[in-house]
């Protein structure tokens, strides 16, 4: 909310300047934004009077005037303004003053006549952008004066950013009770008297949804003259808190808006038919804003009609059909209670953000109907003219807010704010608030807050009010008192996120993905598993909860190919649901982690081109995860069958004898269906199964060379060379230090339905030198095993 500090001062004067004043503000909880002058700087431009006005002998759209501007003498000066003319108060630049933008006047000829001066415009003094002439001032304005002084320019506009809590202070009435208690001062607000009634003409009004509007009032005003200018003095406030002079009558009811917080709409009474009724809107209904747009309103929509139609959408916008326009010459004025649910959302669902629906939403004073209306009457019949109605209130006084008994409790008081407040000074800080103590006693209060304060309901609210009274500054800072414990953390334990850290390290991305799938593709996949359903779910797509984290992954990558992205890998770690009747909840919740590979198993280079991701790209992700945990060795790969991956590129990762997993490559007959644009390769493994880690063991590094041999050996061509490699590992040779395969062969030179596998073998003592019949030895272990196990053979060549 932008306001003038000269108004606000006008309420409540405390002895600081603006920026300590800001200061108060912001840490009172009413942030300050900004302060900002009112006016550019400018100089020289008093109050002057035209004297004579006339045609230019050589311009026909300039006129020479004579001015008086206080200085002894009639200043000529030259003027192209339309509204220039005689007797006319305006504001004149003399011979040396200095406007904004470092302009300055100086004596002139324009074509050929002198110019002792300018007479100005708002946006020639940066007051506004708009250009229809120069300033017109009123009759009473005195020759001579300071402009600045008389408008009272050396002002700053506060902009202040408001909590949506605090619609008590979207007003000058409200953020003068602010200041006033802050200061200790009183608030000096107008007195607002009754009208006199000079007319007995009014409209009945029914309160159709009483719940929603509980208080409605209207009155009739005839006979105002719309040809008459709002006063200075409120254009200018108007001005200075960001809102445009339009007439008379809108001026008005936005001034009350600013000073006392209230929404006030006016209709011209000649549009309207028989009475009023505050109602719902038919479904359907249609309505022309007063911005010209049609709307179709829906039946949740309250508005305000006469007997044949929608008048405005209430507390939102007015209708142009019953706008004030030039012509109208009466108006029946609205001054309502509006329930902040049935306002709530509405605006924003037409795409209008009004003043009124802002204050509306945040919810207004119950209790200040009548008094908006009749200042706003007051001010109408003072600049228009017009014959006064009596006011027509329809009221549902048991729908209207009641503001409930809060008990705030000495002890809570202290134990939130960290420190003890005299009972004394609570007791002044919530008189000076306006709350009423019903109940006090050594421990505690009972308070009842006024009618605008309707944000104060529950203890916590009256502990801030109190708090932020009483000053935070004030408030002593004390370190937390706490005792703290190391959390038990093992070394064996693997978090999920080393393990998230070990793919990204290898270029995958983290992905989070719904726990709710489209059954459809998860039935593709696992059409094995009944999936739980969702009774409520949030689309079609997502009625289902996913039994892997495939489904989610997949339509990620399915997602980026539709973007062109032509290298994916992602990594997720999260719960599959599975139904079993023998978990209490009836659904087993397992932690797995799972990832996906898809495109271009490296950027493309000149040394590798750009091969496509395989399937042993994606089991050597797995191994490089499985590494973490230092046990690789333990964890084995067995080709394997899953009715959503390739037949022959499909494995079952094993732990001993249990399963901990699975990869393969998405079958091709998926593909489409899912979405993919090529193959996509997957895993999935037990989180809980993979984050036991073996704690390394320090020991001594040898000192002795190591010597390698190589072994090559023929096997049949169904023995995995994994089970080669598992079988020499756990011969027991203590000296075995490494073991590689370097070499599958199949083709001449071995018989059909056999391969030879090329093996080095890399043996260390650590300590002693291994000699030659030593190693012998080992090696003559080694190929008896395999000769055992495998009916293995020596190749020869």
């Amino acid at each position: 909310m932008k306001f003038s500090e000269k108004w606000l001062r006008e309420w409540v004067n405390p002895a600081i300047d603006s920026d300590a004043l800001a200061e108060q503000l912001s840490m009172a909880g009413l942030e300050v934004d900004d302060l900002l002058p009112v006016a550019d700087e400018f100089s020289g431009v008093v109050v002057g009077e035209v004297v004579e006005c006339g045609p230019h002998p050589d311009a026909d759209k300039l006129q020479v005037t004579k001015v008086e501007a206080g200085t002894g003498e009639l200043l000529d000066i030259v003027c192209g303004a339309p509204n220039c003319r005689k007797g006319l108060k305006v504001a004149v630049a003399v011979v040396g003053a200095v406007l904004p933008g470092d302009f300055k006047i100086k004596k002139a000829k324009l074509r050929g006549q002198p110019s002792h001066g300018m007479l100005c415009s708002f946006k020639e003094l940066g007051l506004i952008d708009e250009h229809e002439g120069i300033i017109e001032l009123p009759e009473n304005a005195p020759v001579g004066t300071d402009y600045r002084e008389y408008l009272g320019l050396n002002d700053v506009t506060v902009d202040i950013d408001l909590t949506p809590n605090r619609g008590d202070c979207l007003s000058i009435r409200g953020i003068a009770r602010e200041v006033g208690v802050l200061n200790q001062l009183p608030v000096n607000e107008p007195e607002i008297a009754p009208v006199s009634v000079s007319s007995d003409t009014q409209k009945a009004i029914h309160l159709d949804a009483a719940s929603d509007c509980p208080r409605y009032l209207g009155r009739v005003i005839e006979g105002i003259n719309l040809d008459a200018k709002s006063p200075i003095w409120m254009t200018e406030r108007l001005r200075r808190s960001g809102i445009r002079s339009i007439d008379p009558v809108v001026d008005v009811t936005n001034y009350v808006l600013l000073e006392l917080g209230h929404p006030l709409h006016a209709f011209d009474l000649d549009t309207l038919s028989g009475d009023i009724h505050v109602r719902h809107a038919k479904q359907g209904e249609k309505l022309t804003l007063l911005d010209e747009q049609e709307v179709s309103l829906d039946d949740d929509v309250l508005v305000i009609a006469d007997e044949d139609k929608a008048l405005a959408m209430a507390g939102v916008y007015g209708g142009k059909a019953s706008g004030v326009t030039a012509a109208t010459q009466n108006i029946f004025l609205e001054s309502a209670f509006f329930a902040p649910e049935a306002i709530l959302g509405k605006a924003r669902r037409f795409g209008l953000h009004t003043d009124a629906s802002h204050r509306y939403e945040r919810g207004v004073d119950p209790a200040l109907q009548r008094q908006a209306m009749e200042r706003a009457t007051a001010l109408l019949v003072d600049i228009c003219g017009g014959k006064v109605g009596p006011i027509v209130e329809a009221v549902n006084e048991a729908e209207l807010p009641q503001r409930s008994k809060v008990e705030l409790r000495a002890a809570r008081l202290a134990k939130v704010l960290g420190t003890s407040i005299d009972a004394k000074k609570v007791t002044d800080i919530l008189t000076r608030l306006g709350l009423t103590i019903v109940e006090q006693d050594a421990t505690r209060w009972v308070i009842q807050a006024p009618s605008y304060r309707f944000d104060i309901a529950i203890e916590e609210d009256v502990i801030e009010e109190v708090a932020r009274v009483y000053g935070y500054n004030t408030i002593q800072a004390a370190a937390p008192a706490a005792q703290l414990r190391m959390s038990e953390h093992r070394e064996a334990q693997l978090s999920r996120h080393q393990l998230v850290d070990a793919m990204v390290m290898r270029g995958y991305q983290e992905a989070i993905t719904y726990s709710f799938v489209d059954p459809k593709h998860q039935a593709l996949l696992f059409n094995d598993i009944a999936a739980l359903t969702l009774p409520n779910p949030i689309s079609v797509d997502m009625s289902s909860m996913r039994v892997s984290l495939w489904p989610g992954l997949l339509g990620a990558v399915a997602h980026n190919q539709k973007r062109q992205q032509s290298m994916l890998a992602f990594v997720e770690t999260g719960l599959r649901f599975v139904p079993d009747d023998s978990e209490a909840s009836g659904v087993k919740q397992t932690p797995v982690i799972a990832g996906v590979r898809y495109g271009k198993a490296h950027q493309e280079h000149w040394s590798d081109g750009d091969r496509q991701v395989d399937f042993y790209d994606i089991k050597g992700d797995v191994e490089a995860l499985l590494a973490r945990t230092g046990r690789a060795a333990e964890f084995r790969f067995v080709a394997d069958q899953h009715d959503a991956l390739h037949p022959g590129q499909t494995a079952a990762v094993y732990l001993g004898s249990q399963k901990v997993g699975v990869v393969g490559a998405i079958h091709p007959k998926f593909e489409k269906a899912l979405g993919l644009n090529g193959r996509a390769y997957v895993f999935e493994l037990d989180l809980t199964l993979v984050s036991q880690r073996h704690i390394a063991q320090a020991q001594a590094v040898s000192k002795y060379p190591a010597i390698r041999r190589d072994l090559a050996v023929i096997v049949d061509a169904n023995i995995a060379a994994g089970e080669v490699l598992a079988s020499l590992e756990n011969v027991g040779v203590k000296q075995l230090v490494s073991l590689n395969l370097f070499d599958v062969y199949r083709g001449e030179g071995v018989p059909e339905g056999r391969q030879s596998l090329a093996l080095s073998v890399t043996l260390q003592d650590n300590e002693r030198t291994l000699e030659e019949q030593d190693i012998n030895n080992i090696m003559a272990t080694l190929i008896n095993t395999l000769q055992a196990e495998f009916d293995a053979t020596l190749r020869d060549s």
